[in-house]
């Protein structure tokens, strides 16, 4: 389909229903599988709901209509509103929608036409949840939840330009406003997820409110106080004295709401958003009331396919001991801290940021990518290793002429080295206006820790440096900042790359297989270990059960945290120091603690029954578990692991080379979480000597030279022509009669060229500075060749 006749340049549009999880349509046994155009969508009842609900002018009042732009739905937008307005008349308020939408469905598009019609729904009948009058709406307000905050402002300009009725659309900025907006009978309400826990603790019961509640990326703000408050607001914390009804108040507020009905929308559903919004098969199952898959994204042209182009690297690393002792670490835990201790490295650091900026020169800006403005992202563990990753790239881009620049995106406020840095400093520009900066084409890499992963579009990114290790939903989400189409710049799916230097293929396969067709779950969670963990905290003798029966009514009464928090500390008092628990024990207490504290906040919201001991467990743990203090018995000596040792050399080998993942097109089947309880489990610790473990690490990640013998002669004449072709060759070696700086400088040009081909060669570097005979014997072949050369 087209929505504007241009001649030869009409752009066309799929439009279809898709057929197993991708393109196309299904076989029609009564006819030509796009019957469906005309016996559903084009009978006249439909096209002017089409006209009436969907299509919008887009542009100036003041622009002609040549240069509007008609925006019309794709197939699956205009059957999923439909559907969630079909369902909703027909069975009430009360019901709970988890739409799978790829991204690249438009689920801006789909949840401002959902929202605008859902005011105007009408119920089918009146014996249904939540109806007052078949002439009433069946809701009173649509609140739209968002935690991108870009697009609460994109959703209220859509949303106003839908709308022929004004003044129905409220933002919620703050408490006062959203209590303001739902008196005052505001039809749309747009807030964020950030900003709803704390604008609604002033809002009175609404109990007698129907709500529709639409929520963007169901996942990302559906868990922990958050969701709690957000189902606070839709009705309930009634004024009871007892302190009983105020508990059971607070366990329905985590409660979905029977006045309202809930649309979370999500492109990567977890175990926990299928089973709070999924709908439940007879068999078990929980699926998505309605799905537009990744792979039918891609297969119609509306994202691109991130996984084209994947390039792995794997690091290799020798290091040596810089004390003479010998001590005892436990090995598993040591081989842990000394990877982390070189890929903090600024050594580390410095050799990847070589390779990622001039892969981007040679992949992206000389060949003027996307016409020209080719962009790419580099993403890094945590922020003092961003911050490292942004100095080594300035260096890296001086040392070429500063051909373009380079953003960084971090929160708050890190010390690195002794200094102080902030996003705000270091890019020169507001925190928020760097999402803008970096669409300036002086600006071409934008070095980001945890910020800009999700929510963020950029069509101008079509390259991806991973230094991160990417599991589950953070592995799509943040690959997928890549794969944004964008016509206007030739962007194709062969203009993208990734370079992933932590990640291996199968690790990104199996990420993304789950969320490439439907993904459902398998069954319910067995909340039976909550049982479980309450008898093992109990046992501890950690708290009275008298007092977090006198902190919850406290606290349910809105005492004062000054009264609040000296229950808390006789607890945290007698864990710190009054039972005299071990170290073990107490590591034990507090991971079980923290577990049940998270379990029960997901699980809470959806449980079927309730348990009032549980409720008032989980915010008498929620206090104190931060007051807990425990030791790692073995930290002390992992922290003196890094005083003995040094990085002597760090080099990486390509292993996997512009390879493309094959997604698996079976429908993804995911398990509960179904939690056993864990503690912590003292066993048999191995512990080697430093000089073993060193040696271990170095066998795991630094391997020999395996090339034939034809292979390993030209690689040698190739070495013998890099030194002659040095620069200080002639004048520091060949025409030097002083045989000790002659030798000297031998051995520096050698280093020197060695260092240069360690990428080439990555093999030969790593046997050049791991086996001394071997490098001997190597010098002195080369000395003995270059000598025969000069005769």
């Amino acid at each position: 389909m087209a929505t504007k006749l241009a001649g030869a340049s009409t752009f066309f549009l799929p439009f279809n229903k898709g057929h197993n999880e991708g393109a196309g349509n299904p076989p029609n046994p009564n006819g030509h599988k796009t019957s469906y155009l005309w016996e559903e969508v084009l009978q006249p009842q439909s096209l002017a709901g089409i006209i009436q609900h969907f299509v919008l002018l887009e542009g100036k009042k003041t622009d002609p209509l040549t240069k509007k732009t008609l925006i019309f739905p794709r197939y699956h937008q205009l059957n999923v509103v439909r559907k969630l307005l079909s369902h909703a008349a027909q069975t009430g308020v009360g019901h709970k929608y988890l739409i799978q939408h790829s991204a690249g469905s438009g689920k801006s598009n789909s949840i401002t036409w959902a929202a605008y019609q859902l005011i105007e729904t009408y119920p089918a009948k009146l014996d249904l949840p939540g109806v007052r009058a078949l002439d009433a709406p069946l809701f009173d307000s649509v609140i739209v939840v968002t935690d991108r905050r870009l697009l609460d402002k994109q959703l209220r300009d859509n949303i106003k330009d839908f709308s022929e009725v004004k003044n129905i659309v409220a933002p919620a900025l703050k408490s006062s406003d959203l209590k303001a907006a739902l008196e005052n009978g505001k039809k749309i309400i747009i807030t964020t997820i950030q900003k709803f826990p704390f604008i609604i603790d002033g809002i009175e019961d609404l109990g007698d409110k129907r709500f529709a509640v639409i929520i963007d990326e169901a996942h990302s703000g559906q868990s922990g106080i958050a969701s709690d408050k957000m189902n606070q607001a839709m009705g309930g914390d009634p004024d009871e004295d007892d302190a009983q009804d105020k508990i059971l108040a607070a366990m329905q507020a985590r409660k979905m709401r029977g006045n309202a009905s809930y649309f979370a929308f999500t492109a990567t559903p977890k175990p926990i958003t299928l089973e709070k919004f999924g709908e439940q098969q007879s068999d078990g199952r929980f699926r998505p009331f309605h799905l537009y898959s990744m792979k039918q994204a891609i297969e119609e042209g509306f994202i691109l396919d991130v996984l084209a182009n994947y390039t792995t690297y794997k690091g290799y690393y020798e290091i040596q001991k810089s004390i003479e002792d010998n001590p005892l670490f436990d090995t598993s835990k040591a081989q842990k801290k000394l990877r982390a201790y070189v890929e903090r490295s600024q050594q580390t650091i410095n050799t990847k940021a070589e390779i990622m900026v001039e892969n981007f020169i040679d992949k992206v800006v000389n060949p003027k990518k996307l016409r020209g403005k080719g962009k790419g992202m580099i993403v890094t563990q945590n922020i003092e290793v961003a911050i490292r990753y942004y100095k080594a790239v300035q260096a890296e881009l001086a040392k070429r002429g500063n051909p373009f620049k380079a953003l960084i995106a971090f929160s708050g406020e890190k010390e690195v080295d002794g200094v102080k840095y902030t996003e705000t400093e270091m890019n020169g520009v507001p925190e928020d206006k760097t999402r803008s900066e970096f669409d300036k084409d002086e600006f071409r890499l934008l070095i980001v820790a945890n910020k800009y992963l999700t929510g963020f579009d950029q069509p101008k990114l079509c390259a991806m440096y991973v230094d991160k290790k990417l599991q589950s939903v953070l592995a799509v989400q943040a690959l997928s900042r890549l794969n944004r189409s964008s016509p206007k710049l030739g962007k194709r799916t062969e203009d993208l790359f990734v370079l992933d230097f932590f990640n291996s293929i199968e690790d990104i396969k199996a990420a993304f297989d789950p969320f490439f067709t439907v993904t459902t779950l398998s069954e319910a969670t067995d909340v039976n270990v909550l049982h479980e963990l309450k008898a093992a905290l109990d046992d501890v003798g950690v708290y009275e059960w008298s007092e977090v029966e006198e902190f919850c009514k406290r606290f349910f009464d809105g005492e004062d945290s000054e009264k609040l928090s000296p229950l808390i500390d006789v607890a945290a008092e007698r864990f710190n120091t009054g039972l005299e628990l071990e170290d073990p024990e107490k590591i034990d207490f507090k991971i079980k603690a923290k577990q049940f504290v998270k379990i029960y906040g997901q699980m809470a919201a959806i449980m079927p029954f309730e348990v009032e001991a549980w409720e008032k467990l989980f915010w008498f743990l929620k206090f104190l578990v931060p007051k807990l203090n425990i030791k790692d018995p073995n930290q002390d000596a992992l922290d003196d692991l890094l005083k003995a040792v040094d990085l002597s050399s760090y080099g990486l080998e390509r292993t996997k080379l512009n390879q493309t993942i094959g997604l698996d097109t079976s429908e993804a089947e995911l398990d509960p979480q179904n939690p056993t309880p864990r503690g912590y489990r003292e066993g048999e610790v191995q512990e080697d000597p430093l000089e073993e473990i060193i040696r271990s690490f170095n066998e795991r990640w630094f391997q020999g030279w395996s090339a034939t013998p034809e292979e390993q002669r030209i690689k040698f004449l190739n070495i013998v022509e890099s030194v002659q072709a040095h620069p200080d060759f002639e004048k520091k070696f060949d025409e030097n009669s002083d045989p000790y700086s002659r030798n000297l400088a031998f051995e520096k040009i050698m280093k020197e060229v060695m260092l240069k081909r360690r990428k080439e060669e990555l093999e030969l570097y790593k046997l050049h500075n791991q086996d001394e005979a071997f490098r001997s014997a190597l010098y002195l072949s080369v000395k003995e060749a270059l000598t025969q050369s000069l005769r």
